[in-house]
């Protein structure tokens, strides 16, 4: 069964959209290409130990095991040697990406302290959308007692659409809660 944010895209956005941007045809409507999260641990070169925590709890939040990010190059000024691990990412795509997207915007959103939106000049110019999380406990997933630091996180949504308007247009009829001007 594919995922309810699919079906609503299918059924409700990509009509909606036709009608408002006047696309000649239904592959010319912008969609959600993937989904990218990256949590960076700096204090990674001091504890390595920091790292398998990051590990588990993305993996929980995203359902796929994500990948281990190393430094390129040794930075003396930062105490950061070439290979050393500095963070933690995830790139989801198809079914899994939808299931994220909808955890995110009706679950883990609404749990974030005094929230009033996100704000919706995030945008990149070409359609794409970052959001930036200051931890990770507003996602059900996460266990609180097995916490041992609170980790930030920035989730990149790519998408199809060309302009800014057109990325803002797609995500508020997917239902992302933007802050009113």
């Amino acid at each position: 069964m594919p995922a309810r944010l699919r079906q609503h895209y299918t059924s409700k956005v990509i009509p909606a959209l036709t009608k408002e941007f006047s696309y000649p045809n239904v592959m010319a409507v912008p969609k959600i290409e993937k989904v990218s999260i990256n949590i960076g641990m700096g204090e990674a070169t001091q504890n390595a130990k920091l790292i398998d925590g990051a590990v588990a709890e993305l993996g929980a939040i995203a359902g796929q095991r994500p990948v281990v990010c190393k430094a390129r190059k040794s930075v003396a000024a930062f105490k950061v040697r070439e290979g050393m691990p500095i963070g933690v990412m995830v790139t989801l795509r198809g079914d899994r990406m939808y299931e994220f997207m909808d955890r995110l915007m009706n679950v883990a959103l609404p749990r974030v302290r005094d929230f009033r939106g996100v704000s919706s000049k995030s945008f990149d110019g070409r359609g794409n959308y970052t959001l930036g999380l200051k931890d990770q406990l507003i996602f059900p997933e996460i266990d609180y007692n097995k916490v041992d630091k609170v980790k930030g996180m920035n989730i990149c949504i790519t998408t199809t659409a060309g302009t800014d308007a057109e990325g803002l247009a797609l995500l508020k009829h997917l239902g992302m809660p933007f802050r009113q001007q």
